[in-house]
């Protein structure tokens, strides 16, 4: 299922945000999803070359920040959507939580 199928966002019952994300938001966030499962796939190929151990890691850096600089994007929206909704509607509960979340993604 693709990030921006309209049809899970009016049918499924799961959590969703309150304001949701643009076509050109979800479009790019779906681009750099694909980028790193194109990387992840480079790795396994490179694992199944039995490739040296120095380029491999390197890769795996690069993935690494890859997920990471997704991460600050959707944590960027969720400040600027989520979050101030949340202050707006008198939930002060969503502080702790967003610094739980950035504890998590800063790992």
């Amino acid at each position: 299922m693709s990030i921006i199928d309209e049809k899970c966002v009016t049918e499924c019952n799961c959590c969703h945000k309150k304001t949701p994300r643009s076509y050109e938001s979800a479009k790019k966030l779906e681009n750099r999803i694909n980028r790193i499962i194109g990387q992840l796939t480079g790795i396994k190929r490179m694992l199944d070359e039995n490739r040296y151990c120095g380029d491999i890691l390197i890769q795996i850096s690069a993935v690494e920040s890859a997920l990471k600089n997704l991460g600050y994007l959707i944590l960027d929206e969720h400040l600027k959507t989520c979050v101030t909704e949340k202050i707006l509607d008198g939930d002060e509960a969503i502080m702790n939580e967003t610094l739980e979340l950035i504890k998590k993604l800063n790992g």
